[in-house]
């Protein structure tokens, strides 16, 4: 472990709070100064935007160029994709202009898998906060500039957490679950390694949704946030049903939209950057 300093120039498509403010990550937080300090692998990372240049700094165990340019997807032609996306319609192109700045994270599977098991249901803050207890109780600590961090646990240090354990860090209903995914995975009754190797997205999801706590949702979620980066993929929670409804469908209640009617029309209108498409829209709403 190292302190390192990576600096990007003219960078496209890369704003902080569009990144780490649109609902896919829980373990990045702003600071007084605007910057954002999050913690991802055995990494702890600040984030700076200063005029064209985005300053990345922090702790890292191995490149730090080569880890940031995999997390934050920074060989992917966003630029592209967005002029590709306006041109489906007006919607569209008004959710780009709003969320110009958003990068899909290549965030660990693992990770990722437990994240969001804990997010249903669940509001960001608290969200974080569970996170953030889980991590110190069962991570590792790494300190930086007179600061605590602590990494994300891994099956093996998890798989430690009784559900009574979970249950007293705030987990709630989600204790059973995680602690019984986690045995699932600690034990290779299903292997991730086998799961990063797969190449469709429908075998990928039918193995998430035997993870108890991972319904339909969740596991898009997983597929489209995490290293596995599935762009195809259209998460539906209550605010896409909502934003869908309004812009596309104007059921009186929408309540009565069915995921599978969104998830069609996804496909149809935004096919294999379906993903991205949710994104823009989910944050635009939820933000404007």
């Amino acid at each position: 472990m190292r302190e390192q300093k990576y600096v990007v120039n003219n960078i496209d498509s890369f704003e902080l709070k569009d990144i780490f403010e649109c609902g896919q990550c829980f373990r990045w937080n702003k600071e007084l100064d605007g910057s954002y300090t999050g913690i991802f692998k055995n990494n702890v990372i600040n984030v700076k935007k200063e005029n064209n240049k985005v300053i990345f700094e922090g702790i890292c165990k191995d490149n730090i160029k080569e880890e940031i340019e995999e997390y934050f997807d920074l060989k992917r032609n966003y630029k592209k994709i967005k002029e590709e996306l306006s041109k489906i319609d007006n919607n569209m192109k008004i959710s780009i202009e709003y969320g110009q700045g958003i990068r899909l994270l290549n965030q660990d599977l693992w990770e990722t898998i437990i994240s969001f098991i804990i997010s249903a249901n669940n509001n960001i803050p608290r969200i974080k906060g569970i996170i953030e207890k889980l991590s110190k109780t069962y991570g590792k600590k790494i300190e930086w500039k007179g600061k605590e961090y602590y990494t994300f646990p891994t099956p093996k240090e998890l798989s430690k957490a009784t559900v009574k354990d979970l249950r007293s860090l705030g987990l709630g209903f989600r204790d059973q679950r995680v602690y019984e995914t986690t045995k699932l995975v600690f034990t290779n009754q299903i292997d991730l390694n086998k799961l990063k190797e797969e190449k469709e997205s429908k075998k990928i999801k039918e193995t998430l949704l035997k993870m108890p706590g991972v319904g339909p949702k969740v596991a898009d979620c997983i597929l489209l946030f995490s290293t596995l980066k599935y762009l195809n993929v259209f998460p539906v929670d209550v605010w896409v049903r909502r934003v869908m409804n309004e812009l596309y469908f104007n059921l009186p209640d929408e309540t009565k939209l069915k995921r599978q009617q969104i998830e069609n029309l996804a496909v149809q209108k935004y096919g294999n950057l379906a993903g991205l498409a949710q994104q823009y829209l989910f944050y635009w709403k939820r933000e404007a």
